[in-house]
């Protein structure tokens, strides 16, 4: 199952992210088959680390907290808020390497009840425009309706917002949605 797993930095960690990226790339090697998106966000000139973005297929959300919370960035105390959701992952293609991307968020109360095959028509034009390359709905804890978007967008975050918009809303079952947009890097050692 698919999970959605994302840490903020803690103010002024750059340093000791670097000292300890080695032992960071080294936990994410154990986790690659089963890494679907993964990459930091980063602030709006590109040059400041600011979270770190996995979306990662474990067991269950026991698993998925035990690979949160075991990251070694996590174990040092460089992340100050930490976010782990089930996500139904929408679409999903390879990013860009060396372009600019938006991570595109939103949550809101649980919207139970709203059918998979009409999340999937919501998604209905994705296929066609290829700035979007990841979006999932994150789900609620049994699974039955949906709590949020994320979407990985190979555009600047105003343009990015924009196209994930429709699909959010629809998402939302018709509510609109309160978008985040962060720019964001593919990550991975390759």
């Amino acid at each position: 199952m698919p999970f959605y797993v994302y840490a903020q930095d803690q103010p002024d960690v750059a340093d000791q992210l670097m000292e300890l990226s080695e032992e960071h790339w080294s936990y994410m090697d154990r986790f690659e088959d089963r890494l679907i998106l993964r990459g930091p966000t980063v602030s709006d000139d590109g040059e400041e680390h600011t979270g770190s973005v996995h979306v990662v297929d474990l067991a269950d959300r026991a698993a998925a907290e035990r690979f949160a919370r075991e990251e070694p960035f996590w174990k040092a105390g460089l992340y100050r808020d930490l976010t782990v959701v089930a996500a139904e992952v929408l679409l999903n293609r390879e990013p860009a390497a060396d372009v600019p991307h938006t991570l595109v968020t939103a949550q809101w109360p649980l919207s139970a009840g709203v059918p998979a095959d009409a999340e999937r028509r919501e998604l209905s034009g994705a296929e066609a425009d290829s700035r979007l390359v990841f979006v999932a709905a994150l789900r609620g804890g049994d699974g039955s309706g949906t709590t949020g978007v994320v979407a990985a967008v190979r555009a600047l975050p105003d343009e990015a917002r924009a196209l994930v918009r429709p699909f959010a809303e629809g998402l939302a079952d018709g509510r609109p949605a309160a978008l985040t947009a962060q720019r964001w890097e593919r990550g991975g050692r390759n």
